[in-house]
């Protein structure tokens, strides 16, 4: 289910835009040049880089889907919803334990 039905498209997939700015000034402070993923299996355990490269492929795709937003054209509200589930975790920390031990 989607967390944030009730949030206009632009909030929503703002939200989920943001994490791809913030993971590209993270990567640039820590000195690390994301990678694309796609195709792509980490070595293991995955490097620095190669987690950020991931959750930024989702971040990034919501950009894409802002500027199309813009135009007039909506985006798959099911990926949308999986890229919140993803980002926002499974909820409260009542939530977590359930999802761990359930």
């Amino acid at each position: 289910m989607a967390p944030f039905t009730e949030d206009s498209w632009h909030v929503r997939i703002g939200r989920i835009a943001n994490w791809a700015g913030v993971l590209r000034l993270a990567a640039r402070s820590g000195g690390l040049v994301l990678q694309p993923v796609a195709g792509r299996i980490p070595s293991t355990p995955a490097s620095l880089t190669e987690l950020l490269s991931g959750i930024y492929a989702v971040g990034e795709q919501r950009e894409i889907w802002m500027q199309r937003l813009l135009k007039g054209e909506l985006p798959p509200e099911d990926q949308i919803a999986k890229a919140e589930g993803f980002l926002t975790g499974p909820g409260s920390i009542e939530d977590l334990e359930l999802f761990f031990y359930d």
